[in-house]
């Protein structure tokens, strides 16, 4: 699946989730600091995009150093960040995890266990990740009302890659 493609899709859940436009534009972005260009990206997002873009796009980047971190240290790192995170950031944090999901959901159903073998973590990993997230995102549902329907389509995701 070509990369612009989940791209795409975050953004489009982000809005259906009830996002904004800066919050729209900061999940068509939210990889692009940590994964091209780290500090020098998030200052041309900020300067293009303007700081409430940039701000969603810094929250949702589990680093800016390279070489990365080992992935379970960035991973528990992401997951602790979600207590302070914004409302906006969390919206698109969700959106992106819930796409991922549903796409693990998809690849498990099409080609089995053997797709985990592209990832640098192993499918229990992966799981504890994603469900680690959602933990932490319902504990901010309280505040955050709106993000009650992405957690709960995060937590559906999860307990069908488990059944399989």
């Amino acid at each position: 699946m070509p990369y612009l493609s989940h791209l795409l899709a975050v953004a489009s859940l982000t809005l259906e989730f009830g996002g904004n436009e800066d919050e729209a534009i900061g999940a068509l972005l939210h990889d692009a600091a940590e994964d091209q260009g780290g500090f020098e990206t998030l200052r041309l997002i900020r300067e293009e995009f303007g700081e409430s873009v940039a701000r969603i796009v810094e929250e949702n980047s589990d680093t800016f150093e390279t070489p990365k971190p080992a992935w379970r240290i960035r991973k528990e790192g992401y997951i602790a960040a979600v207590s302070h995170k914004s409302e906006s950031a969390c919206l698109v944090s969700l959106s992106d995890k819930i796409h991922n999901a549903n796409s693990l959901v998809q690849d498990q159903r099409e080609l089995g266990d053997a797709h985990w073998n592209r990832f640098r973590a192993s499918k229990e990993d992966s799981l504890w990740y994603l469900q680690s997230l959602a933990d932490e995102f319902e504990k901010r549902s309280i505040v955050f009302s709106r993000l009650v329907r992405p957690v709960k389509r995060l937590q559906e995701a999860i307990e069908v890659l488990e059944g399989l």
